[in-house]
């Protein structure tokens, strides 16, 4: 058991000892996440039972990190999608894992980045309408401790969304 759990380990921290049959996994996962075992493993063409432990395998390692329904921003009044630029003005550790945890608890934020240039944070977030957007952004980032600078930029139209990662 140690040594097979060594193996694991050892597997996980390398996306190349994925084999053909993983990566197929992970394309048709990819693309229908509700897909049966059974229809699993019919395209890679192999019994079910061992398709349903590569699939957990694969969930252990961390390679797949979760399933959900991706829900139409529109069907639930959300008519704004922003993209906020926030900068500090110096960089402090403290202000930034603060700033970090305030986020996360932000129900209108879908996602937020640390990132490299002129920019120390770009966060996606959705909003009913514009004046609700300025209030968040008004009462939440704006107000919070070390931003110095915020510049939004609203999506006109999308042309590519929830794009899969390429397994080759």
């Amino acid at each position: 058991m140690a040594t097979r759990r060594k193996n694991l380990t050892q597997h996980s921290a390398s996306p190349s000892v994925l084999d053909g049959a993983d990566r197929r996994l992970l394309q048709l996962l990819q693309s229908d996440g509700r897909a049966t075992n059974a229809a699993l493993a019919q395209s890679i063409h192999m019994a079910e039972a061992p398709t349903w432990r590569r699939v957990r395998q694969l969930e252990a390692r961390g390679v797949i990190k979760g399933y959900r329904a991706e829900v139409d921003p529109h069907a639930l009044g959300y008519e704004v999608l922003a993209f906020v630029h926030v900068r500090f003005g110096r960089h402090d550790p403290e202000l930034q894992r603060a700033f970090e945890q305030d986020v996360l608890a932000m129900p209108q934020v879908l996602w937020c980045h640390n990132v490299s240039g002129a920019t120390d944070f770009l966060l996606c977030a959705v909003a009913r309408n514009l004046r609700e957007y300025g209030d968040f952004v008004s009462a939440r980032i704006r107000s919070m401790h070390g931003v110095t600078s915020i510049e939004s930029s609203f999506s006109l139209k999308v042309v590519k969304e929830g794009g899969e990662l390429p397994v080759e």
